[in-house]
């Protein structure tokens, strides 16, 4: 696979175009960075950060790289990725607001709605299964945008995802009702809007192309009342509010790393807060 496709398997469309610029200009300044192992990158992130004083832009020239170095491996140049275990300390705050994420209750509300009812055939049905696999599997859209149909296990109930920059890749497992939802999309549905055309791209749109992670991301604004990344991370703050261990959830989620998962994990005021809020409303 080219560079350039696989950059926009993994990722949202104007995010590759940007990181392929930056992959250019880092192939540009340094010819031997094929080869290059960790204390190289280390040392040309200190040129960089030299020249650039904004955490945002040297993580986002990072993230490029490390995304060419994942091609590299993924198309057998190299066995290592020298840059997979580099973060940067001063890298923007990301806390998570937990008092604004939908709760259980309201996910379930989400996932029940279903698909949006319109005037073209089978839409419908690719949304169900769009958004199950925001609420159940709490994916990513360049995650979902990367699915093809053989990642679709309906015998073992389960879906593989290749991940992202910031996600690994894992075997997930389907609820019971998505089984039959995936059976009647990819039997039916699917056949109906590739319209005699061939991919292997699970979610198709209307002229029977591949749905991409930035039409994921403008569909789900559009129709519901949350976003994928909002959807995604109420999933996760609620796994692990019902008790579920830090380790599973991160492996559920995908993250490379356990400080990615504790995030979503409400402070002791913040759960004395919901407590009080539960137990004694007029308080």
């Amino acid at each position: 696979m080219r560079l350039d496709a696989y950059l926009h398997r993994h990722c949202a469309a104007s995010t590759a175009k940007a990181y392929l610029r930056e992959i250019t200009t880092y192939l540009s300044g340094y010819p031997g960075a094929a080869g290059a192992d960790y204390g190289a990158v280390i040392g040309w992130l200190g040129v960089l950060r030299s020249r650039y004083g904004n955490a945002s832009t040297l993580n986002r020239i990072l993230s490029a790289v490390k995304l060419y170095y994942s091609w590299l491996v993924a198309s057998g140049q190299r066995m290592d990725n020298p840059a997979g275990r580099i973060r940067l300390r001063d890298m923007r705050s990301r806390d998570i607001q937990l008092q604004d994420l939908l709760t259980a209750a309201e996910l379930e509300v989400l996932v029940a709605a279903g698909g949006q009812k319109g005037r073209y055939t089978g839409l419908d049905e690719r949304d169900r299964v769009l958004l199950s696999l925001l609420v159940y599997q709490a994916l990513k859209p360049a995650e979902i945008a990367g699915l093809r149909v053989g990642d679709i296990d309906l015998e073992s109930g389960t879906l593989r995802t290749a991940g992202t920059v910031t996600t690994n890749e894992r075997v997930l497992a389907l609820q019971a009702a998505q089984v039959l939802l995936f059976y009647g999309y990819l039997q039916v549905v699917r056949p109906r809007l590739l319209k005699g055309g061939a991919t292997e791209g699970l979610l198709l749109g209307l002229r029977g192309q591949p749905m991409v992670a930035d039409d994921i991301v403008k569909h789900v604004l559009r129709h519901y009342p949350a976003s994928a990344q909002r959807i995604r991370q109420s999933v996760i703050a609620s796994k692990l509010k019902a008790g579920e261990g830090l380790a599973a959830v991160q492996v559920f989620a995908g993250h490379k790393y356990p400080s990615s998962t504790e995030r979503y994990r409400p402070s002791g005021e913040e759960a004395l807060a919901a407590a009080v809020a539960a137990f004694h409303p007029m308080g």
